[in-house]
């Protein structure tokens, strides 16, 4: 069993065919798909079932990935432990983020983190909801994650990172407000994402608490189309108030809720040995609260 194999056969599972995964990995198809025959005839199981054109992960595939993510992490943090101590740079961050968290704290976290160490390659995943980023941590396929509680995975660590406020943004020329309970929201027409996501959860559970059922006027998993809506007049959102900023500075109106809603932001890990490029970024998320 050999490194690149591993690479071959992650490539495979996050592209989801063959061909997506030589062309990301600069090799010829027949090559990798070779190398992969070889690395399944040594494991001694199918990785992955072959469907025309395109594949589907084995539970074989499914276990092997989160070992060699791990595998494939240990090896290439040796060069980067190694410059490290010398006082360089070098490696990457796997990062990923709820997108509502994206403005605030990820954004400055990792602008922070960038001018301190200008060598790391951040790459930022954005998950399609709270479980995903779990998943993404717990597999390997993200070193640390940026996320909400609460957080019931076993295996993961959590740091704080502080309280953000979900607001209530409100199309322009909407009817003045100090302040909106469930019972008004409840009545409001709604942009929203779909259920699952971090934000509709907390709609779903304000709403439910007072027996209220919410008015959808527009459910999409677009989530850079919120504002957009919002000021187009389809509806009212729930925005985290650094997000809620930049819709009231194009004329919508942003209110609070009553009584207030605040949700606790934390950093997660797995409890296992960081990366260097992590654990530099851990600290520089503590040192922020």
């Amino acid at each position: 069993m050999e490194l690149q194999q591993l690479r071959y056969a992650l490539a495979v599972i996050d592209t989801g065919s063959f061909t997506a995964a030589a062309r990301q990995c600069f090799v010829a198809q027949p090559s990798l798909s070779q190398s992969i025959r070889n690395l399944e005839r040594d494991l001694g199981a199918d990785l992955f079932e072959r469907i025309g054109r395109g594949v589907v992960v084995t539970a074989a595939g499914t276990a092997f990935a989160g070992a060699a993510r791990a595998a494939v992490r240990a090896v290439d943090n040796v060069r980067v432990e190694v410059t490290a101590v010398s006082g360089l740079v070098a490696g990457h961050l796997d990062l990923v983020s709820l997108p509502t968290l994206a403005v605030e704290p990820v954004t400055p976290l990792v602008g922070a983190f960038r001018s301190r160490h200008p060598g790391v390659v951040v790459r930022l995943a954005q998950p399609d909801g709270t479980a995903d980023l779990v998943r993404a941590v717990v597999s390997g396929a993200s070193e640390v994650g940026v996320t909400v509680l609460p957080l019931a995975e076993p295996g993961l660590t959590a740091h704080p990172l502080g309280r953000q406020e979900i607001v209530v943004v409100l199309p322009p020329g909407s009817r003045r407000r100090t302040a909106i309970d469930a019972l008004a929201l409840g009545r409001l027409p709604l942009v929203t994402n779909p259920v699952g996501t971090s934000t509709r959860t907390l709609l779903d559970t304000v709403l439910s608490d007072s027996g209220i059922t919410p008015t959808i006027a527009v459910e999409t998993d677009q989530r850079e189309a919120i504002i957009p809506l919002v000021l187009a007049g389809a509806g009212a959102a729930l925005l985290p108030r650094a997000m809620a900023k930049s819709a009231g500075a194009q004329g919508a109106a942003v209110v609070p809720l009553e009584p207030r809603l605040w949700r606790d932001v934390v950093l997660v890990h797995r409890d296992a040995g960081l990366s260097p490029a992590a654990r530099a970024f851990c600290a520089i998320a503590s040192a922020s609260r």
